[in-house]
């Protein structure tokens, strides 16, 4: 959004590719400038899909068969196959080296807690990367989080960071 978050890494050239089922936002302009000018990738996915193969990768599974875009542009170019009379494309899984996820709280081992709507991807994308950083409104001592609460466990995420909210972008 804006000059923040994301845009903030692909101004400074941090940002190659991005995968995403949206690329755009009325306030996207730093990735408009980019895409148009030739300097970044961009790969459409389905929301669906995209989840799906984020948790392909934090199960290791190699690749999964999903109906969804079959016989559209995005299956173009990828292997399809007929099973049990419904028709589905070969998705590979998206894994990372490092996932920038927000939740609500943590506890220094990791172990994250998200408010509402906020644990869309962060879960899945903590499993599916060789780093995760979790920018948390607050860490609190260990055992202050109710186990029924936590989202993500703290395997899954190396580094919490607290940052208060001073921005409308660092509130949500």
């Amino acid at each position: 959004n804006g000059d923040y978050g994301l845009a903030k890494l692909l101004k400074t050239g941090a940002v190659r590719k991005i995968i995403c089922s949206f690329p755009r936002q009325s306030d996207s302009w730093v990735f408009d400038e980019l895409y148009h000018a030739g300097k970044i990738e961009l790969e459409l996915v389905p929301q669906g899909n995209l989840a799906c193969r984020i948790q392909a990768a934090g199960m290791g599974l190699g690749a999964v068969f999903t109906p969804t875009g079959f016989g559209t542009l995005l299956a173009e170019g990828k292997e399809t196959r007929h099973i049990d009379g419904k028709d589905y494309v070969l998705e590979y899984p998206i894994k990372a080296d490092f996932a920038l996820i927000k939740a609500h709280k943590g506890d220094r081992w990791g172990n994250l807690v998200f408010n509402k709507s906020a644990r869309n991807f962060g879960p899945i994308m903590a499993m599916a990367a060789d780093v995760t950083i979790a920018q948390v409104s607050e860490v609190v001592e260990l055992g202050q989080l109710d186990p029924e609460h936590i989202i993500t466990p703290g395997i899954f995420v190396q580094h919490v960071v607290a940052v208060e909210a001073t921005s409308p972008v660092a509130a949500q």
